[in-house]
């Protein structure tokens, strides 16, 4: 099912429209790039081993606040150049989230492809902390360590927001996509327009640095300790 599911999806991002406009490399940058990955690959590695023990706890709770389903919930998601791959996340929605999906539409309260609403009624009681701290990201650790996406890069979206993407916006999956970005340490994250999420992740594809990189990585963890992934 996993096999159709990713051909399925390829098959989308084949059209021209999924593409971003190719832009060369220079040895500087793919020098940084090589050294990313690797930085990648030893610290989701590190992270994994880690914070197992806790991520079993969270695994165990999910599944005893909400016993209708598993602990984790996978997606498909829209890769660097439209690619597809699986992502992991932490179950914090009721088993049935996607279908209630199309009822909620209206409510939307982000303007653009991206469906965002404060009150979500589909997320569970320990869904609202585990997306508040972030911690319901964890096991995108194992799409870091696979090579689907790296630590820092802008976060991966859905083949059904990428088909409404302008060729201005499909700039922002000329890079590996990322557990976080300039959008994911930004207080004000679920208040800023679509528009003002593309710049973000634009500016981090044009500014990318290993500075640049450790820099977020910090915030980051600040970010999980102030609880502001809401």
């Amino acid at each position: 099912m996993e096999t159709r599911d990713l051909e399925k999806a390829a098959e989308g991002a084949s059209s021209e429209q999924s593409r971003p406009p190719a832009c060369a490399l220079t040895r500087k940058k793919r020098r940084y790039l090589r050294v990313k990955r690797v930085q990648d690959v030893l610290l989701s590695a590190m992270a994994l081993v880690l914070l197992s023990p806790l991520m079993l706890l969270i695994a165990l709770a999910v599944v005893l606040d909400d016993r209708g389903g598993g602990p984790i919930f996978s997606q498909i998601r829209c890769g660097q150049n439209g690619r597809a791959f699986r992502l992991y996340k932490f179950r914090t929605m009721c088993v049935d989230a996607e279908k209630r999906l199309e009822a909620l539409l209206p409510y939307n309260e982000m303007a653009g492809p991206a469906f965002k609403i404060q009150n979500d009624p589909r997320i569970t009681r320990l869904g609202r902390f585990l997306r508040s701290t972030g911690l319901d990201e964890l096991p995108q650790l194992v799409n870091i360590l696979k090579g689907d996406m790296s630590i820092v890069g802008p976060r991966p979206p859905l083949f059904r927001e990428v088909a409404e993407y302008t060729s201005y916006q499909m700039q922002r999956l000329a890079v590996t996509p990322g557990l976080t970005c300039f959008w994911q340490v930004s207080p004000n994250r679920n208040s800023l327009s679509f528009d003002a999420w593309v710049e973000l992740d634009l500016r981090y594809i044009r500014e990318q640095s290993w500075g640049l990189d450790w820099k977020l990585i910090f915030q980051t963890g600040r970010a999980v300790l102030r609880r502001e992934g809401m």
